[in-house]
């Protein structure tokens, strides 16, 4: 019975990938031009919006969003999801209409035909090296100066062991609301764990719930206030991920 289990996720996982390059593929000379210049970004976005709903219907997911507070498209956000799974990114592409620029690992500029589209649309941040640090937050400062908001992953990485509930978070998304005034918008992911994990023989199609929560706003903050505010956002999503596992079992 496992063996078969096995064999079903391998043909499933293969369809994945294969809808997420192929659909690439054909849309890439265009991708080249849209991603040619940062004017044409908010172009790139809807693309890439399109492209993430049709990778995610494909592979049998559904989306179901629970908004305690709603975005207003005329103001630029820091978003700020939990991070478990190579799918978050798609699905944050497809419940967010406010154009965005994610700030990610500059490691996965490597990947290939992802990382070519990735390394020109995305802020790369070496954690490694204060300077690169430095010059994602000049980044950041510049594409929100524009009108774009920003979406951190605040845990850093995808944590290697999946009993972890919520990893650490950094600081870095914090100090970016304070620094522009921006609300930071807390997003709990429930499913993509259990939906598409790093585990190559789990998963299944179904339900990836989501919850936007209320907003935190920073307009009186001041940078000292970047603890508070970000222990107020992990409390959020892991009080939320918490209760989640308690009411299943």
């Amino acid at each position: 019975m496992r063996l078969i289990k096995n064999i079903l996720i391998l043909f499933w996982r293969v369809w994945f990938y294969c809808w997420v390059l192929f659909t690439i593929i054909p849309i890439f000379p265009i991708l080249i031009i849209v991603i040619a210049k940062e004017e044409w970004y908010h172009l790139f976005f809807k693309i890439a919006r399109a492209w993430a709903k049709t990778i995610l219907f494909t592979s049998g997911f559904k989306t179901v969003v629970a908004t305690e507070e709603i975005i207003n498209d005329k103001k630029s956000y820091l978003f700020c999801p939990n991070h478990t799974s190579m799918i978050d990114i798609m699905l944050m592409l497809a419940i967010t209409k406010n154009p965005f620029v994610f700030i990610g690992k500059k490691e996965l500029k490597n990947i290939p035909v992802f990382g070519f589209i990735y390394k020109r649309t995305c802020i790369l941040v070496d954690r490694t090296d204060k300077k690169s640090g430095r010059k994602a937050f000049e980044d950041a400062n510049r594409r929100l100066k524009n009108g774009t908001s920003i979406c951190i992953f605040p845990e850093g990485k995808v944590p290697s062991d999946e009993s972890i509930i919520l990893d650490e978070f950094k600081s870095g998304a914090f100090r970016l609301a304070i620094e522009h005034k921006i609300p930071i918008v807390p997003i709990t992911f429930f499913d993509c764990k259990k939906r598409f994990s790093y585990t190559f023989f789990s998963g299944s199609p179904g339900k990836l719930r989501v919850k936007t929560h209320k907003f935190i706003q920073t307009e009186n903050l001041v940078m000292n206030d970047r603890i508070d505010i970000k222990k107020q956002t992990f409390d959020l999503i892991y009080n939320s991920l918490k209760l989640d596992l308690k009411y299943k079992d």
